[in-house]
């Protein structure tokens, strides 16, 4: 019996639609990272709270905020140890059957969750053991997701689709947020279960896309010579290079999402409520921006473009640091992830459009191992901060951080700055 060549962004038919919305997989796919990301963020938020609001019970601000730095560090050791196996498994091994059983361990995940919280006050070692089983298996769904879309959609409809990908992401990392805190209001029970019902609903979508997931060239050598191949590839394409550490570094300096419930809790005391609005407003700055990349592309200077985005950043970090009135803190978390926005629209294109199809899934892998370090590390980083320099001084330093390895990023990574052309 034979099968289908899978369809890559490196062997497109001449007759494949620009349109990512023209493909029904897509839509399915689309579909489903809205779901999943939702999931996600209403976990996360329920999470946040839980575990912040047990800790206060036995410590003061500081100390409490060091086990949110825990949360953070517990989902990214495992993503430390498997995602860079996880994308040689990606570049062998069915991409769509890998990202549809992460999402399954990540159901897993939030029934147990649930079933913790349905008992009361759970023990926090419980919390985290389960947040690094969740971890990991976001180390294996991440590489492989982005590996796969290419094959979904082809190279004419590629940039296109990350931009509609990027709009996925946000609307999902809008409502969840949004939605988390007002389910937080009411019960954290609540929240577990509704994303573990969200999380089956992605799996309904991922099980009904047609197109293969299987690379179309598949390397015999050995996982660890897969794995250097990767990181051999990174390392000598210094725009990739510098674009992923980049945003290694500065949202490992600036990342604010640890902050947020301090802030809401204990600074501007805006309660639950204020903490999913402050968490929706750094998504709908970037939702807005997404779609209008999605309707007026970048198309000159994209280089020029990444670094501005990133000086935004880190400007918007201060001043949230320094606010005490929530809309000031709001509105710049609005203009933060519109500039976010913008950078991460800029990094992705130039590696989806720069790596060829059979090791994406490593490249890819490369990639969201930097991310990780830059998000969960960063709540470690910033739990440490936070005990250090109290909320205030952490967001502060973290945003001149931020502006400083701009700086130092356009002087070492010249070829960067100078990236022009985004096609």
């Amino acid at each position: 019996m034979t099968t289908e060549n899978p369809r890559t962004a490196d062997d497109t038919p001449s007759d494949s639609p620009s349109s990512p919305w023209k493909i029904a997989d897509f839509r399915l796919l689309w579909v489903g990272r809205v779901l999943a990301v939702l999931a996600i963020q209403i976990q996360s938020s329920a999470l946040l709270w839980q575990v912040y609001e047990i800790a206060r019970r036995d410590h003061p601000i500081e100390q409490a905020s060091l086990y949110l730095g825990l949360v953070g560090l517990c989902q990214f050791l495992p993503l430390l140890a498997f995602t860079l196996p996880a994308g040689a498994m990606a570049d062998k091994r069915d991409r769509k059957h890998t990202v549809t059983l992460s999402i399954v361990v990540e159901m897993a995940c939030a029934g147990i969750f649930l079933a913790m919280a349905l008992h009361g006050s759970p023990p926090l070692w419980g919390l985290l053991a389960v947040a690094a089983v969740f971890g990991a298996a976001r180390a294996f769904l991440a590489p492989a997701s982005q590996a796969f879309l290419p094959m979904v959609v082809g190279r004419k409809a590629l940039p296109a689709a990350i931009a509609a990908q990027a709009i996925a992401f946000q609307t999902g990392a809008i409502a969840g947020p949004a939605l988390g805190g007002l389910i937080v209001a009411v019960t954290v029970p609540l929240a577990y279960a509704s994303s573990a019902a969200l999380f089956l609903l992605a799996i309904g979508c991922f099980v009904m896309i047609k197109t293969s997931g299987k690379p179309q060239v598949v390397s015999t050598d050995s996982p660890v010579a897969l794995v250097k191949e990767g990181l051999s590839y990174v390392w000598k394409t210094k725009i990739v290079l510098g674009a992923i550490s980049l945003d290694l570094i500065v949202v490992l300096f600036a990342g604010v999402a640890l902050l947020t419930p301090i802030f809401a809790r204990d600074i501007l005391h805006v309660g639950p409520m204020g903490f999913g609005f402050l968490r929706a407003a750094f998504g709908v700055g970037a939702l807005v921006m997404a779609l209008w990349l999605s309707r007026f592309p970048i198309q000159r200077n994209g280089g020029l473009w990444m670094f501005a985005a990133v000086a935004v950043f880190g400007v918007c970090t201060i001043i949230f640091g320094l606010s005490k009135i929530v809309w000031i803190s709001a509105l710049v978390l609005f203009v933060g992830g519109a500039a976010d926005m913008i950078s991460v629209n800029v990094r992705q294109t130039l590696i989806q459009l720069a790596t060829p199809d059979h090791m994406r899934g490593r490249v890819s892998s490369v990639s969201m191992l930097f991310i990780g370090a830059s998000n969960e590390l960063g709540e470690a980083y910033s739990g440490v901060m936070v005990r250090l320099l109290g909320p205030i001084g952490a967001a502060v330093f973290g945003g001149f951080g931020a502006l400083a390895a701009t700086g130092i990023w356009a002087k070492v990574f010249p070829s960067l700055r100078k990236a022009d052309r985004l096609s």
